[in-house]
């Protein structure tokens, strides 16, 4: 009866060791797993790179409209001039709107392409910044590996170290390095913080 009692209290000694790891900071595991989306979506760094990247985007939008606007304008204003100019001065102002047209055509494309870029790379660039914080947390837990919750099939809850990886990224980093001094135009789309 006595070493069944034993057994018992042994059980429930180390059934509650997890838990108590992660009151004191990591459990103890050789592999943790993280999502890394709620990462991007929840940390004040990740918040600010994902606010900066949506008002390239809406800067991006306005630009291209206020032009279209413009363009259109300027369209009709040059077939006013059709009936009162010489057609040879025509085809020269006609064919400079084409290449005026052709011009912003280019650069917005060129503008979209550099914030699908920047898109891209925020993912690249904000797990940089937080790496040695989840180093940490990877060393205190006594871990070898550190899994998105994407990649795993089955995994117990206590191996998931979102929220307290959430916390430390916002309590050492907060909302992240100052984004350099970039000489864009005032056209141009703000640009997200960048990693030296």
């Amino acid at each position: 009866m006595r070493l069944r009692l034993l057994a018992l209290g042994l059980a429930v000694l180390l059934g509650a060791l997890p838990a108590q790891a992660q009151q004191l900071g990591v459990v103890q595991s050789d592999v943790l797993v993280i999502d890394i989306e709620r990462l991007l979506s929840e940390t004040a760094y990740g918040k600010r790179l994902q606010s900066e990247i949506e008002a390239a985007r809406d800067a991006l939008i306005a630009r291209n409209d206020r032009i279209a606007a413009e363009l259109e304008a300027e369209e009709r204003a040059l077939t006013e001039k059709r009936a009162t100019t010489e057609p040879g001065a025509f085809r020269e102002m006609a064919d400079a709107f084409d290449a005026k047209v052709t011009e912003q055509r280019r650069e917005s494309e060129r503008l979209s392409r550099e914030l699908e870029r920047r898109r891209d790379l925020a993912p690249v660039q904000f797990m940089r910044v937080v790496q040695p914080v989840l180093g940490e947390v990877l060393q205190e837990a006594g871990a070898v590996v550190l899994l998105d919750v994407r990649s795993v099939i089955l995994r117990a809850e206590v191996a998931d170290v979102t929220d307290l990886a959430i916390a430390r990224i916002d309590a050492r980093i907060g909302p992240g390095p100052e984004a350099p001094s970039q000489g864009s135009g005032p056209d141009d789309p703000p640009a997200p913080s960048q990693v030296e």
